[in-house]
């Protein structure tokens, strides 16, 4: 199944950006299909009252728990694509004076209402399958792959035609999986021979080059399809694919973007871009709202750090742990390690070499290059 849906990838995105575009109309729309028909099918269950009531009556304890803020923060960054440099590699496609900002704001409402309206398609068959069992709706309910792979499918089981539902189930989970590989590889392609346009553009190089990126993620995949595959999928996953990592990236990505770039600087850029004046706000959230609530929510993970657990039950050994660490720091530790060494290599004084290394350097697409020469366009870059 892992080989089927990496050949599937390579399928759909083999011509790029194009290929992947038309893949998408299928496994970004059917998904709502079948969530709807799930949706209806488990309000008709006897005690799906209970799980809608559950889903929505908040526990405000959970406030004060930093683990809820990150697993809040992971669903929200893996959902828009955002710190994993996709929606920067493939919004590089667009053309110069596409309103990007509308669109932003668009799938932004889209992503967390699609969020919203599938908790009802959930829990609604979890309260069915707690009715059934005579227990509260949280003693069935779990968070991460156990929701996906086994409470939910051990109430699909307990329904009239439970092979039709779980048909349909697990063909909506297999589109939404293809969708979110066709748009990590294509975005990491796309990175990659951004940076290396001369050779990786070339021929049938950048075929092959996805060909090979394609490749090592099945392997490393093959370690979680084993019988004790979902311990070695929840150290990745709770300590290298999310939560911790991408709060961490998060920070300096605003912080580049509001103190070093300069929010001003990067405004004026996207007002040109797009035509008109946008909110204030904005440059509010980078400088000072999106830093501070990074460094709060890493602090007290720091602080409140709780080794993971499988099923809440199973605890990991300490080599466990230091594994997962060490595949957290590969990611961390590159930034500061990259601002280490670029300072030490760049030549100058101390102020020379902070003046130099924050100073945006452009380079300006055609479109932008011709409305500069016209004089319609100004960029405030230090030199």
């Amino acid at each position: 199944m892992l080989l089927l849906a990496w050949l599937l990838c390579i399928i759909c995105i083999c011509k790029g950006v194009r290929s992947t575009g038309k893949a998408v109309y299928v496994t970004a729309t059917f998904p709502y299909v079948m969530l709807t028909i799930l949706l209806i099918r488990g309000l008709t269950l006897e005690g799906a009252w209970k799980g809608i009531v559950f889903y929505l009556y908040p526990d405000f304890t959970k406030v004060f728990d930093t683990q809820v803020w990150i697993d809040a923060g992971t669903q929200i960054f893996f959902s828009y694509c955002t710190a994993l440099g996709t929606m920067v590699a493939l919004g590089s496609y667009n053309k110069y004076h596409n309103n990007f900002f509308k669109q932003c704001i668009l799938i932004s409402t889209l992503n967390s209402s699609t969020s919203v309206y599938s908790g009802f398609a959930i829990f609604s068959v979890l309260g069915f399958m707690a009715h059934q069992q005579g227990v509260e709706v949280s003693e069935v309910a779990e968070s991460g792959p156990g929701l996906v792979f086994i409470a939910y499918p051990k109430a699909v089981t307990q329904m009239p035609f439970s092979t039709v539902w779980a048909i349909l189930f697990f063909v909506m989970i297999l589109l939404l999986g293809l969708a979110s590989q066709f748009v990590c590889v294509e975005g990491f392609v796309t990175a990659v021979v951004d940076i290396f346009p001369d050779y990786l553009r070339r021929g049938n190089r950048r075929f092959w080059f996805m060909i090979a990126t394609s490749a090592v993620s099945f392997l490393l995949g093959l370690s979680m399809v084993t019988r004790g595959g979902i311990y070695v999928f929840q150290i990745f996953d709770y300590y290298s694919a999310s939560g911790l990592v991408l709060l961490w990236i998060a920070f300096f990505e605003a912080f580049a973007i509001g103190w070093v770039y300069g929010a001003d600087r990067f405004v004026n850029h996207m007002q040109h871009m797009i035509g008109y004046e946008i909110s204030s706000w904005m440059k509010l959230c980078w400088k000072y709202l999106t830093p501070v609530l990074m460094l709060v929510i890493i602090s007290g993970f720091l602080i409140n750090y709780k080794p993971l657990k499988y099923n809440n039950t199973y605890e990991y050994p300490l080599w466990g742990h230091a594994i997962g660490w060490s595949l957290a720091l590969v990611s961390m530790a590159i930034i500061p390690a990259y601002i280490v060494y670029a300072f030490l290599t760049t030549e100058g004084s101390l102020k020379e070499r902070i003046r130099y290394l924050t100073t945006p350097q452009l380079e300006l697409r055609p479109e932008a290059i011709a409305e500069q020469s016209n004089g319609h366009l100004e960029l405030t870059i230090i030199k």
